[in-house]
Formats: structure tokens, sequence, C-alpha cells
């Protein structure tokens, strides 16, 4: 069944898809981002207040955008915005900088099993009594 839930931005009720707001305001800030994208590469020197300023779009906005590694910080001196959550590096897009996401990567695989040093184990299977097979239904029902 389908989770019903309220927008947070625009208070109205929307069936729960994966993304935490209503279509209409997705399509919102869709256009937004495309705005953003825009004016990013008319004008690629921006600095995020001046991106905010010209678009109408909210600094927190874009860093979200940032974070969601949808926009990339490409000059050297804005590069102080954003910092890994991890270590505190500064990075330019996202929320890990690349060292973390490689150790992060590293545990997972080898949390659940993944090394690439250690094969994977594959479970052993057994003789003839444990195949598969299909029950014969009785004559009469």
């Amino acid at each position: 069944m389908a989770e019903i839930r309220n927008c947070p931005r625009c208070g109205k009720i929307f069936t729960y898809m994966g993304r935490p707001i209503c279509i209409k305001c997705l399509e919102v800030e869709e256009s937004e981002f495309k705005i953003v994208k825009e004016y990013i590469y008319d004008n690629p020197g921006a600095t995020i207040s001046e991106v905010s300023q010209e678009t109408e779009v909210s600094v927190e906005k874009i860093m979200r955008f940032l974070r969601e590694e949808r926009l990339e910080i490409k000059s050297e001196n804005c590069n102080l915005i954003l910092e890994c959550e991890r270590c505190g590096r500064s990075i330019k897009t996202g929320r890990f900088c690349d060292n973390c996401k490689e150790q992060i990567n590293k545990d997972f695989r080898r949390e659940f099993g993944m090394d690439k040093d250690k094969p994977v184990q594959r479970p052993q299977y057994r003789a003839e009594k444990e195949k598969m097979y299909t029950a014969t239904r009785r004559k009469g029902n």
C-alpha cells in the first residue's frame, strides 16, 4: 500500500514515491535547478551568493544541489564552502572527499563479505534429496 504524506513545501497531501516532496514541488525544484545550472554555465566565475541573488534560488537549495552532486564548484577560491562530512577536508561536490568515499566503500565491502581479496563464498549444495521439484496434485480435488 502506498504511503500518504504531506508535502513539506506546500502542505498538500501526496503519495510518497521515494521523494520527500509532491510532484508539483518537484517540478518547481527541477526548473530552479535548470535556472541555476544555466546561470553557472553562462557565468562560470560566479559565487554562490551571486548565483542565488541572480536566479532567486536560495543559497540553501544551491548547497543541497552541491551536496547531491548535481553541481560542482570549479573555481579553486570558492572551494572553502563544502567540507567532507567525515574528515573536514575541502571538497567541490557531494558529502565526502574521494579518500573517505574509498574508505567507506572498503568498509562496506569488508562488512558485507565482498572484499576483492577474498572470494565470495557460495553455499554448497547437497546431493539429490535437496533438489527442487513440483508437487503433484491429487486427483479428485
